[in-house]
């Protein structure tokens, strides 16, 4: 029997090779809260971090696949909400949260009808919050400059795998947004 200072009968570490660029795999999306609110924009509940030095505002994200090979895998990435530098990590964040919603919900990026356009609505960012979606598994640099997966885009009803990886959808689930933005709502929730 181990005391618990003697480590010479543990087991070996693992090694986790990187799962393969461009791997689609269904992911649940959970949100590290970073405690910054600003109801002017709808971002409430504590979801969103604020970085103090860039002043960039961002959802700290957690990706786990939840089935197939690579099952129980975890993966980091941040969603641009704003930047001081311009709106365009802003946009590319509502792109990916566009695509996350078309995914989860069965939406077609193309449909607009008004099912589809409730399916890419939401309350608040707690709706994000354990979503599951499917996702195309991609690479980046970490700090060290070590490769590491990331998570930067989520695979739509339109993609030919779509239904075989997550299950046929002949229509978008129902959002819990009405169907019309409530009145005060800033533009981007609309």
């Amino acid at each position: 029997m181990s005391t618990w200072n003697d480590f010479n009968d543990a087991g070996d570490q693992q090694s986790f090779e990187l799962i393969p660029k461009g791997t689609l795999a269904r992911v649940r999306m959970t949100i590290r809260p970073g405690g910054h609110d600003d109801p002017a924009q709808g971002w409430t509940g504590g979801y969103a971090t604020r970085n103090d030095k860039t002043g960039s505002v961002y959802l700290n994200a957690e990706f786990v696949v939840t089935e197939g090979p690579f099952a129980r895998r975890k993966l980091w990435s941040l969603i641009g909400l704003s930047s001081p530098k311009g709106p365009e990590w802003g946009h590319m964040g509502r792109a990916f949260i566009k695509g996350i919603l078309n995914s989860a919900r069965g939406a077609h990026p193309g449909d607009e009808s008004p099912q589809a356009q409730n399916a890419r609505r939401i309350q608040g960012l707690a709706e994000l919050d354990g979503i599951e979606f499917l996702a195309r598994i991609d690479w980046e640099k970490d700090g060290n400059g070590d490769d590491k997966n990331v998570v930067k885009q989520a695979i739509t009803p339109d993609h030919k795998e779509y239904a075989a990886l997550m299950g046929a959808r002949s229509a978008p689930a129902p959002a819990t947004a009405p169907s019309r933005p409530a009145a005060g709502r800033p533009s981007w929730a609309q």
